[in-house]
């Protein structure tokens, strides 16, 4: 794993002529407030505070824990690491490497950590606002990290280890019957996942460390450059918002974007509504899990849908080797 820090050079320019769009402050609500509203509509963002704790995961998930998961006869686990970000440039592929000894160095690195960086809303900018006060985001912040690194991603923890799925009190985040599955994202500090939107809601469960989220509703998407790049079940953006000063005429559209800014602390949840844009950025090493649902109407429309494009898609009659999954030099 590369180093956990890097610093910028002085004479790097400045992005001074991006502001950037303006961001509000997502909905917050507590775990105790939400669970006595059982039967509560999820109709747009809602950060939970202390959801995760209240969860055995809280105590049991740690980087050294999970680093010590052997497959049943003993051997150690593998997993596909995602290398850089997907969402732009070119497909490459994923390496398959061990998962203990990453882990073990994320262990180390969460140990040593100096402390969160200011990210994207410095903490003495976060203060100062009033309630409903909209505010620009620090872009610079972006461009001072370390390329993006390796981590592991989409990983099916809970269907390969389905004993760890007690640790979790899933079933209880959803109104009614929902076909969920999950993913585990796990990574050090400076990861970025891209703008992006899913087409399934998603309770982003941040177990441990800290990560910003910025979120666009879809009436956003025309300045969101949606990519033709297919991934199953999301939608790209071909906006790369590291790298925004390189292309004047996306940043200037992507500007008049309005959106909400989410600071998801260890043993917080995260509701994101599908179709939703999102993007992600780690301040510290992270363990977060994506729990995804889909009602009975959805799994016969947006669900049905989706899969049918994928066996297109792997049929090659539908945006072969312009995808995520196959090596391509395309877009």
């Amino acid at each position: 794993m590369r180093h956990e820090e890097s610093v910028a050079p002085k004479d790097r320019p400045a992005v001074s002529s991006f502001t950037g769009p303006l961001f509000e402050f997502a909905e917050e609500t507590t775990w105790e407030a939400l669970s006595r509203e059982p039967a509560r509509r999820f109709q747009k963002p809602l950060l939970v505070k202390g959801a995760v704790r209240a969860w055995p995961a809280a105590e049991k998930w740690t980087f050294s824990k999970l680093s010590e998961l052997r497959r049943p006869d003993g051997s150690e686990v593998i997993c596909r690491f995602q290398d850089g970000l997907v969402e732009q440039g070119e497909t490459r592929p994923l390496p398959r490497l061990p998962v203990g000894p990453f882990l073990s160095e994320l262990a180390e690195a969460s140990r040593q950590s100096p402390g969160l960086p200011e990210g994207l809303l410095p903490a003495e900018r976060r203060r100062a606002l009033s309630p409903g006060e909209p505010f620009p985001l620090h872009w610079d912040h972006l461009r001072t990290l370390p390329p993006n690194r390796k981590y592991l991603a989409d990983w099916p923890i809970l269907w390969e280890f389905p004993e760890l799925r007690r640790d979790f009190a899933i079933r209880t985040l959803w109104p009614g019957w929902r076909h969920t599955w999950e993913y585990v994202f796990i990574g050090p500090a400076h990861t970025m996942t891209g703008l992006h939107l899913d087409i399934h809601n998603n309770w982003f469960c941040q177990i441990q460390g800290t990560k910003e989220l910025i979120l666009f509703p879809p009436d956003q998407t025309p300045r969101l450059f949606p990519s033709r790049k297919y991934n199953l079940g999301s939608v790209l953006s071909t906006i790369n918002i590291a790298k925004l000063d390189e292309d004047p005429q996306k940043a200037a559209q992507f500007e008049q974007a309005r959106g909400l800014y989410v600071r998801a602390e260890a043993g917080d949840a995260l509701y994101i509504p599908k179709n939703t844009w999102h993007a992600v950025v780690a301040l510290t090493p992270s363990i977060s899990l994506g729990i995804f649902g889909l009602t009975p109407w959805e799994v016969l429309t947006e669900g049905a849908w989706a899969q049918l494009k994928d066996v297109l898609h792997h049929l090659r009659l539908y945006r072969w080797r312009n995808c995520i999954c196959h090596e391509a030099l395309v877009r």
